[in-house]
């Protein structure tokens, strides 16, 4: 009797371990998941937004000088395709607060992380836009603005609309190619950065072709500048909007329409 006793005994304390240690690993691999799904792609916001305020501001100081709209334009543009790639396996790589509304409205992110994409990227925008400050001599930097925005016209109403019809093309390119599963392709981060190339030669004459309130909102706190700001948080919002209607009504797949299923 006090053999198979002892033999049960044994089993029941091994089997309890291995409970303990299956409920060990469940737990830090719950941990792991909540870390990659919630905190990590907020972060890569962040760092991502940040390096990408920080190239074009300081391609537009360092352009000052000489004028036109060639460096911006590329530096921006091929800035933003590289973060894409590095970072758009993590958090689909935004780094701007339009792209992740309509992202989000065309089914392509999770309510829940919409708030803190926002404000990541606008913390990034101050980081990027604060280095360029440090980084610069001040003379240099006072005579761009610091890379921040300026209403090129007198008139509000064509600058923002410049800003609607630019962030338009953009987040259709990125909800099209990366978001509908219909056109989704694996060239989007070059698409997106060519788009953006495109647009600040097409519009930087008229409002400096932003597309982005993070890429606005960072120069403007480092360089004390407001002169229209709410053009560059109205135009791309509504542009946004307006990409929004296109694919949930007329250009998206089956699960992303809401009508003519």
């Amino acid at each position: 009797m006090s053999g198979p006793d002892t033999k049960t005994e044994v089993l029941s304390v091994t089997e309890m371990g291995e409970l303990a240690d299956s409920r060990e690993s469940g737990s830090k691999k719950e941990k792991r998941c909540v870390f990659e799904l919630y905190v990590q792609p907020c972060l890569a916001e962040l760092f991502g937004t940040s390096l990408f305020v920080f190239v074009g501001c300081a391609s537009v100081i360092g352009n000052a000088g000489a004028g036109g709209l060639i460096q911006p334009a590329v530096a921006h543009g091929l800035a933003l395709g590289v973060l894409i790639t590095v970072f758009g396996q993590i958090s689909g790589g935004h780094f701007n607060p339009a792209v992740s509304l309509s992202v989000y409205l065309c089914g392509g992110m999770k309510l829940l992380l919409l708030l803190p994409y926002v404000l990541a990227q606008t913390a990034g925008g101050m980081i990027g836009a604060g280095l360029t400050k440090v980084m610069y001599p001040s003379n240099v930097y006072a005579s761009s603005l610091g890379g921040a925005f300026e209403a090129v016209t007198i008139d509000v109403g064509k600058t923002t609309l410049a800003e609607v019809m630019m962030t338009l093309i953009l987040t259709t390119v990125v909800c099209m190619g990366a978001v509908n599963s219909q056109t989704r392709t694996a060239w989007a981060p070059f698409c997106i950065g060519l788009t953006v190339t495109a647009n600040i030669f097409a519009g930087g004459t008229l409002s400096g072709a932003c597309m982005n309130p993070a890429r606005a909102f960072g120069p403007a706190v480092a360089a004390n500048h407001w002169n229209h700001h709410w053009v560059y948080w109205v135009g791309p919002t509504c542009g946004a909007l307006l990409t929004v209607s296109l694919v949930r009504l007329l250009l998206g797949d089956q699960r992303t329409r809401v009508v003519l299923k």
